[in-house]
């Protein structure tokens, strides 16, 4: 659906019709609450949020909502995210039924652990090589 390029988040929630636009804000809404340190950038042409690397991407198209959370993200919440067509590193949310606010919020606070457990390690193993 979206060919253009966009230079932000806000660019790229414009390009589509406006009941797809309040879908797109209601996720950015609910990622940036549940990750109020995250940075927020267009990242493989997509709305993408960074903590300590990538934390979750999202976009729009015709008929649905794709949420990328990582397939940590995805295999951590396989039970919650049943009712979803999902692929290894994607969620689709239907635009015809009220998008899990809910979930998106805990997957998001997940992955935010999980990138700063990730980050800890590399910072150790970096001291770890340094004192050798």
């Amino acid at each position: 659906m979206q060919t253009l390029k966009a230079k932000n988040t806000e660019e790229y929630i414009s390009f589509f019709p406006e009941e797809v636009q309040i879908k797109l804000e209601q996720i950015r809404n609910t990622i940036r609450i549940a990750a109020p340190e995250a940075a927020e950038k267009i990242s493989y042409a997509i709305p993408t949020f960074e903590q300590n690397g990538n934390l979750v991407h999202f976009a729009g198209y015709k008929n649905h909502i794709g949420f990328y959370p990582a397939s940590s993200g995805i295999k951590n919440f396989q039970k919650e995210l049943s009712a979803y067509k999902c692929s290894k590193g994607a969620v689709q949310f239907p635009l015809d039924k009220p998008l899990p606010l809910k979930l998106i919020a805990k997957i998001v606070k997940f992955r935010i652990k999980e990138n700063a457990i990730k980050a800890e390690f590399k910072k150790k193993l970096k001291l770890s090589r340094t004192k050798q």
